[in-house]
């Protein structure tokens, strides 16, 4: 990301509030991404990293790794950054065609489809907390194995346990201990990713 210098005002203003954090250097990279997009300090005690997650998810963004997300919005806000960087496809679910369904929403239907054509690919979820659920439920299945799940989705029904379940398991991931959250929480953190992992790996590309 190209920082202005009002963009250097807001984020020295952040670190003025966090004050002392627990956070390695790269997660607290993410975390001010996530309130600088906000304006949410809450955020600083809401974000949860999975062991090794960032390691992961640079390491699969360096290979080029398909990107799966749930909705445009998403896709919107990470194109900017991962088209001048590694440039790797991304593909939304709600744009993949499917027959029509009524047991299941159209994210859910879409991100299961994409999901077994990229088993291993990073998933983004943002809005659709079904999206999440079916995610959760392909992994716990060993149908998928996804090189890394950021997963914000709000909600106020089953997503909270379908974090739980993700956080209990062996995907690296990047979740929102809350209720909380939404498509530009997910861009924020997955934009964070692509900078971190091009200072790591884009030197050599």
């Amino acid at each position: 990301m190209e920082w202005h210098v009002t963009d250097a005002q807001s984020l020295a203003i952040i670190d003025g509030e966090i004050g002392d954090h627990v956070f390695s250097p790269a997660e607290y990279e993410i975390v001010r991404r996530v309130i600088y997009a906000t304006a949410d300090f809450e955020y600083k005690s809401l974000i949860r990293f999975s062991e090794r997650a960032l390691q992961a998810g640079a390491a699969a963004l360096a290979a080029r790794t398909a990107i799966v997300v749930d909705v445009p919005m998403v896709q919107t806000g990470i194109a900017y950054e991962i088209q001048n960087t590694f440039a790797n496809p991304v593909y939304s679910s709600t744009d993949t065609s499917t027959r029509p369904q009524t047991e299941k929403t159209r994210a859910a239907w879409g991100i299961e489809t994409l999901a077994k054509r990229y088993p291993e690919g990073i998933f983004i979820v943002g809005q659709a907390q079904t999206a999440l659920t079916t995610l959760v439920d392909l992994i716990e299945a060993e149908e998928i194995n996804p090189a890394l799940l950021i997963a914000t989705p709000v909600g106020f029904v089953d997503v909270d346990d379908a974090k739980r379940r993700l956080q209990d398991s062996l995907v690296p991931n990047i979740t929102i201990d809350s209720s909380k959250g939404n498509a530009v929480v997910a861009a924020a953190i997955a934009d964070g990713l692509i900078d971190l992992a091009w200072q790591a790996y884009g030197q050599n590309r």
